[in-house]
């Protein structure tokens, strides 16, 4: 009997309804990009110092240019750009007090600068900025400046709890119905973020845009998976997530026009409400109505698929079914399956490793590329362009190479350019750029390949709940990322790209430990996956006798 494969052979596999349906998500997952990576914009932290009260006053009186007075005026300022005390201490000074020297103020005061005390900035801070951010409206800086991170990592939180729920009413209820409820939940809490107040509000509608958002992506990408032939399922899957790459540029120009923070938010929400439109344009799954048994339904979307494809409708259509529909005696997926054979436990801690450091190093790349110092528009460009060859590289490479080699060297590469850049020095900024690039390009190879290579090491009956266990573990890292990035730059400008370094040249390794996929059947069991590494080790016994013969 026909499968729904067969089927869509028959009215086309990626023909004029596909391509509608694929360009219509392909916005939808542009549109994820202010959500994922927003910090840099949102939270952008501009140069800043202390407010001292009379200090203007002083600096027109003796006619002094900003660097003079910053120089007067501003503890440390030889070390500007990474000395906290330039940034979060003033000197305890009344600069309102007569008597005070044009050439040297301080020394007016006392004879040595260094006994002078210094305080908090009671009084607020300048920044160096046209625009506003979080941080510059709520002053997320010095002592409150692990608000920021907490911003970040509640929409990871966001991701990480709604993952799951999210996936479980794109099962139960269909895919069409999850889209459409996400992107109004989306829309209303971006829309509800500009206008609050206070910071505890845009944390909290912060993170409910992230328990909807995420889900919102993945349910596009499932659709657009399923409404295609087999053939074409890997590189749309790859274009899907180059639409993101997209997604960054366009919001690049748009924070580059609009730098407020509360502006660029609503005019990279607004867009969404007509995703609601989706509704009139887009089909319900035809494998999840089969799936529930719905196959009336599955029938008239297929027949609108062959009519606009301009295919004739196949005439045994009423015998669709999925493949393993016939199976007997079909297992029950568990946790403990993941890990209760040698080679599933090695291919689900490797993966959640591999996970959790595509997600620690691609936000971490991004965050640490906002806090550089350069212009934050012209680098983000930049770094976003080279995820266009990263996704080229991976079509050519995969069913040609392999999956192992392409995204082992994928992670090497990208920690082995983190360390060029934290060892290249500052001044030498286009050079350290084009290495903190190539980074960027090496993670984005592995982030993509993680995630479909990810569905051919687990057999058919747990597949989905292992795509769901391990990639909790890029939340996992999206939470945990801003404190590394934020935290640790307080120590050494570049002590992130350091622990970076390590985390994906460990990652590199350990992908050379899992078995090659390329032109391998999917697995339906437990017992195959173990029997094909059995298989393997057997082979390579085999080739390592004969080369010692």
């Amino acid at each position: 009997m026909p499968t729904f494969d067969d089927i869509l052979e028959q009215v086309g596999e990626f023909n004029r309804f596909q391509k509608q349906t694929f360009f219509l998500l392909c916005l939808l997952s542009a549109a994820f990009t202010p959500i994922y990576v927003g910090v840099v914009f949102f939270g952008f932290t501009p140069e800043h110092r202390c407010f001292s009260p009379g200090v203007a006053e002083l600096s027109q009186r003796c006619g002094w240019s900003l660097e003079e007075q910053l120089n007067h005026t501003v503890p440390e300022w030889g070390g500007h750009g990474t000395a906290f005390g330039s940034r979060c201490r003033r000197y305890d000074v009344d600069w309102n007090a007569t008597g005070l020297s044009c050439t040297d103020p301080l020394g007016s005061l006392a004879g040595n600068r260094s006994s002078i005390p210094l305080s908090p900035c009671r009084d607020g801070w300048l920044y160096d900025y046209p625009g506003t951010s979080l941080v510059t409206e709520f002053n997320l800086v010095c002592e409150d400046s692990w608000k920021l991170d907490l911003f970040q990592s509640s929409v990871n939180a966001g991701f990480f709890i709604g993952s799951v729920n999210i996936g479980y009413i794109a099962d139960r209820f269909g895919r069409k119905f999850c889209l459409l409820t996400t992107i109004l939940a989306n829309v209303v809490c971006g829309i509800l973020l500009v206008f609050v107040p206070s910071y505890l509000w845009i944390v909290i509608f912060r993170f409910l845009q992230g328990l909807v958002s995420k889900g919102c992506w993945t349910a596009g990408y499932i659709l657009v998976t399923e409404v295609v032939g087999p053939q074409y399922r890997r590189t749309v899957g790859i274009l899907y997530q180059t639409a993101f790459s997209v997604g960054l540029l366009v919001f690049d120009a748009i924070a580059y026009a609009i730098p407020h923070w509360r502006w660029l938010q609503l005019t990279v929400t607004l867009p969404s409400c007509f995703f609601l439109l989706f509704h009139w344009f887009l089909p319900e799954s035809p494998r999840w109505l089969i799936s529930q048994g719905k196959n009336d339904e599955a029938k008239k979307i297929v027949s609108d698929i062959a009519k606009k494809n301009r295919k004739k409708m196949p005439s045994h259509f009423e015998d669709i079914k999925f493949e393993d529909d016939d199976e007997g005696g079909k297992q029950s997926p568990s946790l403990i399956d993941l890990v209760r054979t040698p080679q599933m436990r090695k291919n689900t801690l490797i993966l959640m490793y591999n996970w959790f450091t595509s997600s620690v190093l691609y936000q971490g790349l991004i965050m640490h590329m906002g806090l550089a110092g350069g212009n934050i528009y012209l680098d983000f460009l930049y770094s976003a362009l080279v995820e266009f060859p990263a996704a080229f590289i991976i079509i050519i490479t995969i069913d040609r190479v392999g999956r192992r080699y392409p995204w082992a060297a994928a992670n090497l590469v990208a920690g082995a350019a983190c360390l060029v850049t934290a060892l290249i020095p500052a001044d030498i900024y286009w050079l350290k750029l084009i290495a903190a690039c190539l980074g960027r390009m090496g993670i984005t190879m592995a982030f993509e390949m993680v995630c479909f290579v990810n569905t051919e090491l687990y057999p058919t009956y747990i597949r989905n709940l292992g795509v769901m266990v391990c990639s909790a573990l890029c939340d996992v890292g999206g939470i945990v990322v801003p404190f590394i990035v934020y935290r640790l730059v307080e120590i050494w400008h570049e002590l992130p790209l350091v622990v970076f370094t390590v985390l994906g040249l460990i990652a590199g390794g350990l992908v050379l430990l899992l078995p090659e996929t390329k032109g391998r059947v999917l697995p339906e069991t437990v017992e195959d996956v173990e029997n094909f590494h059995r298989l393997t080790r057997l082979v390579l016994d085999s080739f390592t006798t004969l080369l010692h013969i």
